[in-house]
């Protein structure tokens, strides 16, 4: 396969990894219901590359979605075989004519990346006009697919599934939205934040293998410990990027879906549901139920 195909493949992956990085230890599966008086919706927490082997999904994803008029998702997943959007996204994730990736990593750091790269049969010097944004989330899924740890998401299912069965389907965000969040990760700071990336590759397959078991279990507080703490942590700034800022967004949507005559399913990022400043804390404390379905 020729490098510029996999990085039209790969860029509508490397859109959906921005929600990979409570007391529910008990809990069967990821899905939650809301509600205030009669209204309510289900939040289902999602893995957006998940290994064929997770298939089927916890019964709890289907009870919901049977029960749903309509799903919601973080964003509308991008056609891959719409090749001017492909390549549009592909432009925005580059820099400008003229800089490079080389110009703001040290050569040190340039140097580890290309070794690592080399391993996933890349090179980088075909990439050197990416920005660190898409060239970790890019590195990410490889390495994933590598460890055969990947495959079709959670939301890619319930979005072929919603458009089979004819139902609505709702987003949270625009693509725009999270094209601009991973374009943007790492600036300012591209040598720590390719370093650090570097650093969780050598941890990558038993990390993601943990999550998959905390995720299908419900265990939020495994989530928690496996990626919100962590990130908030060693990195304050794409904490409040990812997590907080977003989940805050998201509340004033969810409770205008609580008000309409539709029950939906929300799906969002499992990460998202886990921590003192996750969805569903949030809602709690506005006063809404959320219990396990």
């Amino acid at each position: 396969m020729k490098l510029t195909n996999k990085l039209k493949s790969l860029t509508t992956t490397a859109l959906l990894l921005s929600g990979l990085f409570s007391n529910v230890a008990h809990a069967d599966a990821s899905v939650w219901k809301v509600s205030k008086g009669d209204s309510e919706l289900f939040i289902a927490g999602t893995v957006h590359i998940l290994p064929p082997s997770q298939f089927p999904l916890p019964s709890e994803f289907n009870q919901a979605y049977q029960q749903a008029d309509s799903i919601v998702l973080e964003a509308k997943l991008p056609d891959p075989s719409d090749q001017k959007a492909q390549m549009a996204m592909i432009q925005q994730l580059s820099y400008p004519a003229g800089e490079k990736l080389s110009q703001v990593v040290s050569e040190s750091t340039y140097k580890e990346l290309a070794q690592y790269l080399t391993g996933l049969g890349v090179n980088l010097d075909e990439l050197n006009g990416f920005k660190p944004g898409f060239i970790v989330s890019m590195m990410t899924v490889m390495a994933a697919h590598k460890a055969q740890l990947a495959g079709e998401g959670v939301d890619a299912y319930y979005a072929k599934l919603a458009k089979k069965d004819s139902k609505k389907m709702a987003y949270l965000e625009t693509p725009q939205f999270q094209l601009n969040m991973i374009a943007n990760m790492g600036k300012g700071s591209e040598d720590k934040f390719i370093q650090e990336a570097l650093k969780e590759m050598s941890e990558l397959k038993p990390q993601l293998e943990k999550l998959i078991t905390a995720w299908r279990k419900g265990d939020m507080t495994e989530v928690d410990k496996l990626i919100i703490d962590k990130v908030a942590k060693e990195d304050p700034s794409t904490y409040q990027t990812l997590f907080v800022k977003r989940n805050n967004n998201w509340i004033p949507k969810i409770e205008a879906m609580l008000i309409d005559k539709d029950k939906e399913m929300v799906l969002v990022g499992a990460g998202h549901l886990a921590g003192k400043d996750s969805v569903l804390t949030l809602l709690r404390n506005k006063g809404y139920t959320v219990s396990k379905l």
